[in-house]
């Protein structure tokens, strides 16, 4: 792998470590309000400042950190069960099985992501209301964020299967009797599994990007716990006369976003299909 992928791979790493032990390094919690200490700039009590009800930014941007995290990984693991699903028997079967599934894909991809995704938050919560607060509304994210992103991996896993299906290795496994299920499952997604980690490495910063624009606007995670978007949005009104509110949060995002891309652009080159080959083994 090239050096941009351990950069990108390190600050994955780093930003591990800050989402898990973050909050633990300062002197505060993440909720604990100190108004005679709100609105100060970084110090060496508060290393990056208070908000406008003095609680500590540093332990704020940490337990966003895990939420934020949190919340991506697990919409991206959910929309990769459905477009692996999905995707993976529509290649498979081909024919009017396909046509359906394809053309539901399509009708889901005309649909307005941020959108859907409100009225699914909107319904979930509504659905969950006998859930503590903070689960009902990562779950709602986690189950709204993976409903729309499954359509991009499904037409990829779609191809795929498709021209893995072709394979010599596949017919071998035919001719031996194989069940379906058991040559999709056990050989022909194992051999396409290096375009598909690819995707869901660029998945995922989009994901906390989605999450952070919907925590932004309210319908996502809510104070006093805090995500990215919740910083930003908290920092956003007072961004004039103290940046440092809107700064860090952002900055995490950008950071985060960064990695992410970094190592996706590494492992794409790593396991690329048209170098290495997708049919390796049976």
């Amino acid at each position: 792998m090239r050096l941009s992928g351990w950069i990108g791979a390190s600050l994955l790493l780093g930003l591990l470590v800050f989402a898990l032990l973050g909050d633990r390094m300062g002197s505060h919690r993440f909720d604990e309000q100190r108004i005679e200490h709100s609105l100060q700039g970084p110090s060496t009590e508060y290393w990056l400042g208070t908000d406008a009800l003095g609680r500590d930014q540093w332990a704020r941007v940490a337990a966003g950190a895990k939420i934020s995290l949190l919340i991506a990984v697990g919409s991206t693991f959910f929309s990769l069960l459905i477009g692996l699903g999905l995707g993976g028997i529509s290649g498979y079967l081909g024919g009017r099985t396909d046509r359906w599934l394809m053309r539901f894909v399509d009708l889901v991809y005309s649909l307005p992501d941020v959108l859907v995704i409100i009225l699914l938050i909107e319904v979930l919560h509504a659905g969950l209301g006998d859930v503590p607060d903070l689960y009902r509304r990562q779950l709602a994210l986690v189950l709204a964020l993976g409903g729309v992103g499954w359509v991009s991996i499904a037409r990829l896993v779609r191809g795929l299967v498709l021209q893995a299906r072709e394979e010599a290795w596949v017919e071998a496994a035919h001719a031996l009797g194989m069940r379906n299920r058991r040559l999709l499952l056990r050989h022909i997604f194992p051999n396409i599994s290096g375009p598909i980690l690819v995707t869901f490495t660029f998945r995922i910063p989009a994901a906390i990007l989605t999450e952070s624009i919907v925590s932004f606007i309210g319908l996502g995670i809510q104070p006093p716990f805090a995500s990215w978007g919740v910083l930003a949005s908290d920092g956003f009104a007072a961004m004039r006369s103290y940046p440092h509110l809107v700064l860090y949060p952002s900055l995490a995002i950008s950071i985060t976003l960064l990695a992410f891309h970094l190592l996706g652009d590494a492992l794409r080159d790593l396991l690329d299909p048209r170098v290495r080959g997708i049919g390796t083994r049976v």
